[in-house]
């Protein structure tokens, strides 16, 4: 076959996947929106494909021709908030040995927390992502302040967060589960908390109802039944699942990659390995969502500007004195703010001379404070 006839062979099979692109890729979370950011790279010759998994430069994508692997070459920019990730749409090369994905179309929302390299980089576990779902191990007691962490992230990813409280066949006591819930509420403003069970089916109906329309991400730290979550809404076993250690109830590593799967019921879902670390990244947005009854106290503050820490006439720190807002809370939100302060801090001029301003500020009213202890006198 002569080349040009191989060029107009190559066409037709790009025109006719891109003619069937709303059907073929309509189940991965392809619609009217995508196809219109599309279309400047369908006038292009190249294909829609959604990335279904990243691994060492390269990544597995579906398209309207089905599966294909690309490489990810042309892709690798110098800010790591843009590379190819799992759940990103792309523009793919139709053909080829090898193929190259040649862009990303830009994402509605993406889930980032940060890395623990000391070049304070961020890194995007799933993109375009609807639903935030952070699983909760009732086999152990809960962390309100992780939650509150993962909330963070999820608020500020643009994503809608849900936390389901996995194992809840470990607590028969209804009562018991029922304060446990009211406690994950008590922190997750905005947020459903689910009890489920896989062993058991308590809620999975629920779960399956909410991750049936647009995608999904599992979020947790290892051993908190992602993995058997995923077998369950898949219906079989598709994701490899070990038990956790009876002494702690961490797990292994069952996931090693972020993997989108198509749900028997509609819907996408994105399994994630579990994470140790969950740092933040320019997450305020998102700590105030979390926390927003501590925003609505803080309208009542004398000082606009109240750090909520020792100024007069404190609303929030009053709140904390009458009972009606918990220390642990408080002594959350200031931890998670100060954190995600650092973390801008890094790439920030502004924010460094900021914090460099009240870290001065607080010196000299502390030696203020002690030359007054002491009347005055030096030492």
């Amino acid at each position: 076959m002569s080349s040009s006839s191989s060029r107009q062979a190559s066409s037709r099979r790009v025109s006719s996947a891109q003619a069937s692109a709303s059907h073929a890729l309509a189940p991965y979370g392809w619609d009217e929106n995508w196809a219109a950011a599309f279309a400047p790279y369908a006038r292009q010759g190249l294909l829609p494909g959604r990335v279904l998994r990243v691994d060492r430069g390269q990544c597995d994508l579906v398209t309207p021709l089905g599966t294909v692997r690309a490489d990810t070459e042309f892709v690798v920019p110098r800010d790591p908030m843009k590379v190819v990730c799992t759940g990103d749409w792309a523009a793919v090369d139709p053909d080829g040995d090898p193929r190259y994905v040649r862009t990303l179309l830009p994402r509605r929302t993406a889930f980032t927390r940060s890395t623990s390299s000391k070049r304070s980089e961020g890194q995007i576990l799933a993109a375009n992502v609807d639903h935030a779902i952070i699983t909760v191990s009732l086999a152990l007691e809960v962390d309100l302040g992780r939650v509150e962490r993962f909330l963070a992230l999820a608020w500020e990813s643009g994503a809608q967060p849900l936390v389901v409280l996995s194992k809840a066949d470990l607590v028969p006591d209804p009562l018991g589960l029922s304060y446990l819930v009211e406690d994950v509420e008590s922190v997750a403003p905005g947020a459903q908390v689910l009890p489920v069970s896989a062993a058991t089916g308590e809620g999975v109906e629920v779960l399956a109802a909410i991750v049936g329309g647009g995608t999904s991400v599992l979020l947790g730290a290892s051993g908190a039944g992602k993995s058997t979550l995923a077998n369950t809404l898949l219906g079989e076993d598709v994701m490899t699942v070990q038990a956790a250690r009876d002494v702690d109830g961490k797990g292994r590593h069952t996931t090693t990659t972020r993997n989108l799967l198509v749900l028997p019921g509609g819907g996408v879902l994105i399994d994630t390995p579990g994470l140790r670390g969950v740092g933040l990244w320019d997450a305020e947005t998102g700590v105030g969502q979390v926390f927003a009854e501590i925003q609505e106290l803080a309208a009542d503050c004398r000082f606009h500007d109240c750090a909520h820490e020792a100024e007069p006439g404190c609303a929030v720190r009053a709140a904390t004195e009458d009972g009606s807002l918990s220390v642990r809370r408080l002594e959350s939100y200031h931890k998670l703010l100060r954190e995600n302060q650092r973390i801008v801090a890094k790439t920030d001029a502004r924010v460094r001379a900021e914090i460099l301003k009240d870290w001065k500020r607080k010196s000299a009213a502390g030696r203020a404070a002690l030359e007054a202890k002491r009347g005055g006198r030096g030492r």
